[in-house]
């Protein structure tokens, strides 16, 4: 009787809709994805951001999520631009008119198309930022300063996209 019990428990946790996964995602049963180039639309952005950002996006699908990356026509597809690309100081010091930290802040705008259940499809700009020290140049951590916004953003995409938060 309780090996009956056992096999039906573990029937019932390992079986489902086929819909979410381990990683909390809702990928509507698709096998593979696709990401176009993010182009920069400011003149701010360099062209190397740009395949950075696609380039991280990529990275998070294939390591949080089941799909496949397709070179083109996913079945959950991703295209966007980066549409802002700005510093400006953040903390001014008292006393002084000079700040001590300054903000990097980058905005993306992202289509997804979701061919499977287009309910799920979305056109969004995500904005994220960091801080850094103003006594710093800016071109000398700029990279940093990317990783860590891309981070950000691929995280934020992701959830909107197939993590449904």
């Amino acid at each position: 009787m309780r090996k009956i019990f056992y096999i039906l428990f573990l029937a019932l946790i390992f079986s489902g809709c086929g819909i979410y996964s381990f990683t909390g995602g809702q990928f509507s049963g698709a096998k593979t994805f696709s990401v176009g180039f993010f182009k920069s639309q400011t003149p701010l952005a360099s062209p190397v951001y740009s395949q950075k950002l696609t380039e991280s996006l990529k990275d998070i699908m294939l390591s949080q999520s089941p799909l496949k990356l397709a070179e083109q026509d996913g079945e959950l597809q991703f295209e966007g631009a980066v549409t802002g690309y700005s510093t400006a100081p953040t903390a001014i010091q008292s006393g002084t008119e000079t700040a001590s930290l300054s903000r990097l802040t980058i905005s993306v705008k992202v289509k997804y198309n979701n061919t499977i259940d287009p309910s799920l499809s979305f056109d969004k700009v995500f904005t994220k930022f960091s801080d850094y020290d103003s006594d710093r140049d800016l071109f000398t951590i700029e990279e940093e300063l990317w990783q860590q916004i891309n981070d950000q953003l691929t995280v934020e995409i992701y959830n909107a996209s197939v993590g449904n938060w």
